[in-house]
């Protein structure tokens, strides 16, 4: 087995040169060129074995190493940034730790280099806990020019990439963070505000109206609906696909608020890359407070907010 410095030397050998780095990983810390002009945005997750993913025939290293740069490439995505460097820290079941730390590296790697991030570094420690893996991405966008959940206006229509539901078969670990479509979206149309969807749509919709002290109505009819939400539909008693549409998570999926014009012409705009992911038109923001559903007859009635939510226990 090699020693930890070995291990180290042998997994930074594999991080290719990037001009983004003046001190590339391997000191004591990176040394970052940042962009010209442009504002630093960062973000960090944590993902842990037997919480976020169970490592096994159907989920291995790779698809962790995989799934921990992609959650945070999407939130970079929600915030209309540039994705520019990440840093990983791990810690590793000391049994398997060679393996378990190339495979994730190699997951990493293969993800980064399909979106132009560059590998800063991070920390590599052992113990006899299960797999933990956290990612700081650092992303870039022009002064102003971030996207926000609190900046919903009245009158905004909210649009939302791909569909929803029944992730955990499979998709939760697969994640495809909407990078590419960010940009774009971000270059050339207007947004108001802006979430990624990790714990529920509704929940994460219900979150971006609280924070820009707004209400919207939802067209359930319109709620793209995954295969997977069907499939999982149908192995779970008393849940519908919408259902699992709405309080799945996991789905990594924009949701926009737009004016009018700016989201149809958004709409229009798909089916050609860069928006070879549908983008649909699923609701309307108005004044008030809450989340609401658009009944039959054109009324509202209140949503709840389904989706997943960590419990943190107060003392024993």
């Amino acid at each position: 087995m090699p020693s930890e410095n070995e291990f180290v030397a042998a997994l930074l050998a594999t991080l290719p040169a990037d001009p983004r780095l003046e001190v590339p990983a391997g000191d004591d810390a990176a040394v970052l060129r940042p962009p010209a002009l442009r504002r630093t945005v960062i973000t960090v997750d944590m993902l842990m074995e037997g919480i976020d993913f169970v490592l096994g025939p159907d989920c291995s290293p790779w698809l962790v190493g995989h799934k921990a740069l992609a959650v945070s490439l999407s939130d970079l995505a929600a915030m209309g940034s540039r994705p520019e460097t990440v840093v990983v820290a791990v810690a590793l079941p000391r049994a398997e730790a060679v393996t378990l730390g190339r495979e994730l590296q190699a997951g990493i790697a293969a993800l980064a280099a399909a979106h132009g991030v560059a590998l800063a570094g991070g920390d590599t420690n052992t113990w006899d806990g299960p797999l933990v893996i956290s990612t700081t991405a650092i992303g870039s966008v022009a002064p102003g020019n971030a996207w926000r959940r609190d900046r919903a206006r009245p009158g905004d229509l909210v649009v939302a990439s791909g569909a929803f539901g029944g992730s955990l078969l499979g998709r939760h670990l697969a994640v495809v963070p909407r990078c590419r479509e960010a940009a774009a979206i971000a270059a050339g149309f207007t947004v108001h505000a802006a979430i990624d969807v990790s714990d529920g749509l509704a929940l994460d919709v219900g979150r971006m109206m609280e924070a820009s002290g707004t209400a919207v109505v939802l067209d359930l009819r319109a709620v793209p609906i995954h295969p997977d939400a069907i499939r999982a539909a149908a192995t779970a008693a008393g849940r519908t696909p919408l259902d699992h549409a709405l309080g799945d998570g996991e789905d990594f999926e924009l949701v926009l608020t737009m004016p009018p014009e700016e989201a149809h012409r958004l709409v229009a705009s798909c089916g050609s890359p860069p928006f070879d992911t549908p983008f649909t038109i699923i609701g309307e923001v108005v004044a008030g407070q809450g989340l609401f559903a658009r009944t039959a007859d054109g009324g509202r009635r209140p949503l709840p907010r389904t989706g997943y939510q960590h419990a943190i226990a107060d003392g024993p």
